[in-house]
């Protein structure tokens, strides 16, 4: 092969090996885009429920509020135990059968006993009758002939007291707003209504001994879990 025609193969040789890299980087697919890394969601927060635990000289009772039909009187009573007005009373009139009265800051004075049933906190709140049944453990305000005069006086039933609720309709109704219900100490609650009662001059419901409030503490409870919704049956494949 004489000399120019070797210079030519070579040139060729270079041009085909330039052309073939070329059009194999050509049709070289592209890499795709990295994918974004997107965080996990965070879990849903467990939704919560305030609670009032009442400790007493006799044992402890948890209250369940009510704030879809009583959403203020259930605010008015969560502001006062938060600011310890309630610690210190005492439950000054207990009926067996019926119920047992607490809240009155008079009763934090053994000397003031003749006014006892009559304290506030200086303002009374408007009444919220809901449908909600005076049954054993509900817990209600108390009030005076006023419907809307009750500040911090409180009761829980310790049996059905139809005569309360917004529906009864015989003579003697006297409608009170009903705004929680004991969800643990019922044992306490009946251990109190057993407290031993003499007469105050109008009725029988004079406690012999002094059961005492110690504090009313608001704390926060995770309401109960709703039951996970049924697997999806998968319906078997049609015979051939």
């Amino acid at each position: 092969m004489t000399k120019r025609s070797l210079l030519t193969y070579s040139a060729w040789l270079l041009l085909g090996g330039f052309v073939t890299a070329h059009a194999q980087n050509a049709t070289a697919p592209a890499e795709a885009p990295a994918a974004p890394v997107v965080p996990a969601p965070a879990p849903a927060p467990v939704p919560v429920k305030e609670q009032a635990v009442i400790k007493t000289s006799k044992g402890e009772m948890t209250i369940e509020f009510w704030d879809d039909v009583a959403p203020k009187t259930v605010a008015n009573f969560k502001k006062l135990a938060k600011e310890g007005f309630y610690n210190g009373t005492a439950f000054h009139r207990i009926i067996k059968g019926f119920m047992i009265q607490g809240g009155d800051p008079n009763t934090k004075d053994p000397s003031k006993e003749g006014v006892y049933g009559m304290g506030d906190p200086g303002y009374k709140i408007k009444a919220e009758f809901n449908e909600k049944k005076h049954e054993r453990g509900v817990l209600s305000m108390a009030r005076s002939m006023d419907e809307d005069s009750a500040g911090s006086q409180f009761f829980i039933c310790l049996d059905p007291a139809p005569s309360l609720d917004l529906k009864y309709t015989g003579p003697q109704q006297f409608k009170c707003t009903g705004f929680g219900r004991v969800v643990k100490g019922e044992d306490v609650l009946l251990k109190i209504g057993d407290t031993p009662v003499a007469s105050n001059g109008r009725e029988r419901s004079k406690p012999t001994e002094r059961v005492t409030v110690e504090n009313v503490k608001i704390i926060s409870a995770p309401e109960s879990a709703a039951p996970p919704a049924p697997a999806p049956v998968t319906p078997a494949p049609a015979a051939k």
